[in-house]
């Protein structure tokens, strides 16, 4: 089990940084929801309160129970799917769109990206170092090995690192939570 949740941790880096390949409204378990708009909505149907106050993001965050990312990345089959709420440090936003960006779990290198359609939510680039509260659907996805080794490939391009294909010498399973709304918790 430690393998596996090390082999999860590892891919969550990887298969998703692009902001080209995050989920698509028809790909979520829920659709994501559109950005706010400053315009007044009189026929706008209510919006659900978020259930953590801070500067929120989307839909906000609805569901009242948090699962651990660690659990999460232990047994992501058990959570595939399901719509959850998570909340960690944030560890990277991505550079060009803001449209995801990296909680920390508990365990040291356990981590999981909330990735939302590119456009739906813009998270600030200072927003490293933060605490947030994010929500939605967990996806699993098992790569064959040599589309593990292209994302690998391609990762190491887009960030300018070194790429060693003999390096990549077992398929990758990609755990992340396809987002609809998440919370900077104010502090205290």
């Amino acid at each position: 089990m430690h393998r596996l949740a090390f082999a999860v941790t590892l891919a969550t880096g990887l298969f998703t940084a692009a902001c080209d390949k995050g989920p698509t409204k028809s790909s979520t378990a829920e659709p994501a929801p559109a950005m706010a708009s400053t315009a007044p909505a009189a026929t706008a149907p209510a919006a659900t309160k978020s259930l953590v106050s801070g500067q929120s993001f989307g839909a906000g965050v609805t569901v009242a129970e948090t699962a651990s990312i660690d659990a999460i990345l232990a047994d992501p089959s058990s959570f595939k799917g399901k719509t959850v709420r998570v909340e960690g440090m944030v560890l990277d936003v991505c550079p060009k769109r803001g449209c995801w960006m990296e909680l920390a779990g508990k365990e040291p290198g356990h981590k999981l990206k909330f990735k939302v359609t590119d456009g739906d939510m813009v998270f600030p680039p200072d927003s490293k170092g933060k605490t947030a509260v994010a929500q939605g659907a967990i996806a699993v996805h098992e790569l064959s090995l040599a589309d593990s080794k292209a994302q690998a490939e391609y990762e190491a391009k887009e960030y300018g690192k070194p790429f060693d294909p003999a390096s990549i010498t077992k398929p990758m399973v990609v755990v992340r939570l396809d987002g609809t709304g998440a919370v900077f918790r104010d502090v205290n």
